[in-house]
C-alpha cells in the first residue's frame, strides 16, 4: 500500500448498496493471491506497525439512519474524527446487512488501517472478519456486537442491553403494581440488541405473574413501522392493552401516534416505556404521552477514538467496554431536555 500524506480533514464516502465500493469478492486474482499469501491465519493477525494518528485511515460501516439515535451515533463519530483530524471513510448501510458486508470488504480491499462496524445484524460476519484479520486490519465494533469469535475483533463498545430491558420491566412493574397486559415492540430480530432487551424485560416481569406480554412483534426500530404494528395490535387486542414496551424510542413514538388515532390517551390509558432517551422522547414525556425511557447513550465518538488511538499505538484494549445509561421518568423531562445532546 502506498504511503499516505497526513490528512487534516474528514472524507465521507457514501456507499449506496453494493455497487458503490469495490467488494472483497471482486478483487483481482493477483490481489487475492497477495491477501492469502500473507503470513498467519485467521487466528494470527499480521499486525501492522503503529502509525501516526494523522496518517491513519478508518473505514466506518454504519447500520443506517433508521432512528434519531442512529443519526446521533453517526454524528458523534464523524465529529470526533474531524476534531482529531483523522480520515474517516463513512459507509451508510441503509439498514441492509449485505450492504455492510460489501462496504467492509471494500475497506479491506482499499487497505484502510482500522475498520469500525456498527452492525445491522449479529450473524454472518465471520468470513469478512477473518479477511480483515488476514489483512492485518484491526476491527472495532460499536453500538452492537456480532456472533463471532472474540479474536476476530479488537473490542466492542456497547451499552448493557439486558440491563436496559430489565430496567424497563422493573419500572413498569412498579407503576402497574405488577399487573399489566403488554404489547412489546421488538427491534430488528437478528440484532443482538433486540434479543438482549427482550431477555432483560422478560426477566424482570417474570417475577410478577400478572404481567403478561399479549403480543410481541418487530417494528424494526423505526417510527413508521412501530406505528403500523401498533395499529394492527390495537385492533386485534381491543380493550386488552394497558402498557407498551418498545425496544427504542422511535417505535414508541410511532405507537403513541397509533394510540392517539384509536381515541386513547398514551401515557394514561396505555403506559409507554422505551429505550434510548433521545430528545424527541423527552418532548413526548413533557407532553405526557411517554412515561419513561431508559438511556442508551449514542455519544460513542470520544470513547471510540480514544480506543482507536490506543490500537494505533499498538496498545492492548479491553475486549468489551460498557457505555453506561440511566432511567428517565416523565417528571424529570422538562428540567433535563436542554441537557440532551441528541
Amino acid at each position: 500500500m502506498k504511503p499516505r500524506n497526513p490528512v487534516s480533514r474528514r472524507v465521507f464516502l457514501s456507499i449506496l448498496g453494493s455497487a458503490s465500493i469495490a467488494v472483497g469478492c471482486a478483487r483481482s486474482e493477483s490481489e487475492a493471491e497477495r491477501a492469502t499469501s500473507k503470513p498467519g491465519s485467521a487466528n494470527d493477525t499480521a499486525r501492522r506497525a503503529p502509525k501516526k494518528l494523522s496518517e491513519i485511515v478508518i473505514g466506518f460501516s454504519q447500520t443506517g439512519a433508521e432512528s434519531s439515535w442512529r443519526v446521533a451515533h453517526s454524528k458523534s463519530v464523524q465529529e470526533e474524527a474531524e476534531k482529531r483530524k483523522i480520515q474517516l471513510l463513512f459507509a451508510d448501510g441503509q439498514n441492509v446487512h449485505n450492504n455492510q458486508i460489501n462496504a467492509v470488504n471494500g475497506f479491506i480491499t482499499k487497505g484502510v488501517d482500522i475498520i469500525v462496524i456498527a452492525p445491522q445484524e449479529s450473524l454472518g460476519w465471520k468470513p469478512t472478519l477473518k479477511e480483515a484479520k488476514r489483512a492485518g486490519i484491526p476491527v472495532v465494533l460499536t453500538s452492537r456486537g456480532v456472533d463471532a469469535d472474540e479474536d476476530l475483533y479488537e473490542t466492542v463498545l456497547v451499552a448493557d442491553f439486558v440491563w436496559e430491558g430489565r430496567q424497563a420491566g422493573e419500572w413498569l412493574a412498579k407503576q402497574t403494581n405488577g399487573s399489566a397486559r403488554i404489547i412489546e415492540l421488538v427491534g430488528t430480530p437478528a440484532a443482538d440488541v433486540a434479543t438482549m432487551r427482550k431477555a432483560g424485560f422478560a426477566e424482570a416481569i417474570a417475577k410478577h405473574p400478572d404481567m403478561k406480554i399479549i403480543a410481541s412483534q418487530s417494528g424494526d426500530f423505526t417510527r413508521t413501522k412501530g406505528k403500523a404494528v401498533m395499529e394492527t395490535l390495537l385492533s386485534a387486542h381491543k380493550g386488552e392493552i394497558n402498557a407498551v414496551y418498545a425496544h427504542n424510542d422511535d417505535m414508541a413514538l410511532g405507537a403513541i401516534q397509533a394510540i392517539e388515532a384509536a381515541g386513547l390517551k398514551p401515557g394514561k390509558d396505555i403506559l409507554v416505556v422505551s429505550v434510548d432517551a433521545v430528545k424527541p422522547a423527552f418532548e413526548a414525556m413533557i407532553e405526557g404521552k411517554l412515561n419513561a425511557t431508559v438511556e442508551c447513550s449514542a455519544v460513542h465518538g470520544p470513547l471510540l477514538f480514544d480506543t482507536i488511538e490506543k490500537i494505533a499505538r499498538g496498545e492492548k484494549v479491553p475486549k468489551r467496554t460498557i457505555v453506561p445509561g440511566k432511567v428517565f421518568e416523565r417528571d424529570q423531562a422538562a428540567a433535563l431536555i436542554s441537557t440532551r445532546p441528541y
